[in-house]
């Protein structure tokens, strides 16, 4: 499980992001550098890291569930995840 305060700050990461996303926008298209470098660094979305939804883990995240491997895993097998299933041939 991760830190409570490292997830929080991913959040307010998240928060700006989408706060400046217009601005940053603009400014782009404008090619003003100096203008962008104003802006707070938090507020660049390279700097949001996907993290699993249930324990915050920060490696190892399925994007397309939202979930780290290890939590994955478990919920597949106690069949909580629709359509997955163990493979076995």
């Amino acid at each position: 499980m991760a830190k409570k305060s490292t997830v929080a700050r991913n959040e307010k990461r998240k928060r700006l992001a989408a706060k400046y996303a217009a601005k940053r926008a603009e400014l782009k298209a404008a090619g003003d550098m100096v203008g962008l470098q104003k802006l707070p660094r938090n507020s660049s979305p390279t700097r949001i890291r996907q993290r699993c939804m249930v324990t915050g883990r920060g490696r190892g995240v399925y994007r397309k569930y939202g979930l780290a491997r290890g939590t994955f895993r478990q919920l597949a097998l106690e069949g909580k995840i629709p359509g997955i299933r163990k493979a076995s041939w």
